[in-house]
């Protein structure tokens, strides 16, 4: 059972969707590849008080790792994906092609790219640290001037 809630962030309202109490979901307003509404189930902001402390603690500097219990749903390449991204340290970035080589799988960094798209808990799951070959800022689905703000608060030059 999918149940959903709604909590504040300085990048504007954030939904954290919940599958049997587990977050499932992080989307942000304007997200492409946000599932429509109707998928997130009935609004209980009684959930994912975890999430949301962590979320703040985050948002206010004090927390660079999340700790969280997630379900993520996806193919297992995209899965794996995710958890490598899970692993790049708060205030750095990977290229898509360093992801790929970490993967044991060098020629698929455009895969990566497209798992990178599709990650449904933006932020904890923080496929915003990852940039172009050349360090450029690449595609991100809550658009790129949301991934500026995140690496530049990251790297300590942006405050909340």
């Amino acid at each position: 059972m999918r149940r959903h809630t709604v909590t504040d962030s300085p990048y504007g309202p954030l939904t954290l969707v919940a599958e049997d109490g587990t977050l499932c979901g992080l989307y942000m307003t304007d997200q492409r590849h946000r599932p429509p509404q109707e998928t997130f189930g009935d609004r209980d902001d009684s959930l994912l008080g975890e999430a949301k402390d962590q979320l703040n603690a985050y948002f206010t500097g004090e927390l660079k790792e999340f700790t969280l219990e997630l379900h993520l749903r996806g193919t297992p390449f995209q899965r794996t994906v995710w958890d490598q991204l899970r692993r790049i340290p708060y205030g750095e970035t990977r290229s898509y092609g360093e992801l790929a080589d970490a993967l044991g799988s060098p020629g698929a960094s455009r895969a990566v790219g497209l798992a990178n798209g599709k990650n449904p808990i933006g932020i904890i799951v923080p496929c915003h640290r990852v940039v172009g070959a050349d360090g450029s800022l690449t595609g991100y689905g809550g658009g790129l001037p949301r991934k500026r703000r995140l690496l530049d608060f990251e790297r300590g030059s942006a405050l909340f």
